[in-house]
């Protein structure tokens, strides 16, 4: 009688890249939520690893903040969600949804950033600033090169080149209030001034 044995098989072992990458994922949203205060372990559950794995990758927990920031204002996903927007929908549907990626990037990044300095990760006591992804202007040259993109299919009609439009399309969504006091338009509603204008009806019409 032959005896089988079955072979337990390890899963393929993750890259230091994408270790970093997994704990970083992990973290964002823990930290949004906790600010500095959120621990290792916690992160460590969250990424489904053990919390020494962590400091395998990051010296300690201050470079896993910092590059936690780092991620959260780079521009990389919402660039890449801007460009996966189908160009054969109607252009007030592909700006809404161009809208609706970048006030999301705003948030999580406004969520981070404000989460630890108000636990005050970034005291200048402390000689700490945030630290900083691609500069701001190559930030808001890729975004508006991507929405741009989007304009494409519509030049014809356009009065001004599409760069400058999308210029302008990205200027009314960032200064935009976002206090309670004042609420941000939607994306629909956003895309609708932007669009037509603030008269409900054509000026000199009844």
């Amino acid at each position: 009688m032959t005896e089988t044995r079955s072979t337990r098989r390890r899963a393929p072992g993750m890259s230091p890249e994408q270790r970093r990458e997994t704990i970083i994922k992990a973290a964002i949203p823990l930290i949004a939520e906790y600010g500095a205060a959120v621990t290792t372990s916690k992160i460590a559950r969250a990424a489904g690893i053990g919390e020494a794995t962590i400091f395998r990758v990051f010296a300690d927990k201050e470079e896993l903040l910092n590059a936690c920031v780092a991620e959260a204002v780079h521009p990389d996903h919402a660039i890449r969600e801007l460009m996966s927007i189908p160009l054969d929908q109607p252009l007030a549907e592909r700006l809404s949804e161009a809208a609706q990626a970048l006030q999301a990037h705003l948030a999580r990044m406004g969520a981070v950033a404000g989460a630890l300095y108000a636990s005050g990760h970034f005291r200048r006591d402390r000689g700490g600033e945030p630290p900083r992804g691609a500069s701001r202007e190559e930030s808001m040259a890729r975004t508006r090169s991507a929405v741009a993109e989007l304009l494409e299919p519509d030049k014809d009609n356009l009065r001004l080149p599409a760069e400058q439009i999308a210029a302008i399309f990205l200027g009314l969504l960032f200064t935009q209030p976002r206090g309670e006091e004042e609420p941000q338009l939607s994306a629909q509603e956003l895309v609708e001034v932007f669009l037509n204008g603030a008269l409900s009806t054509p000026a000199g019409t009844a």
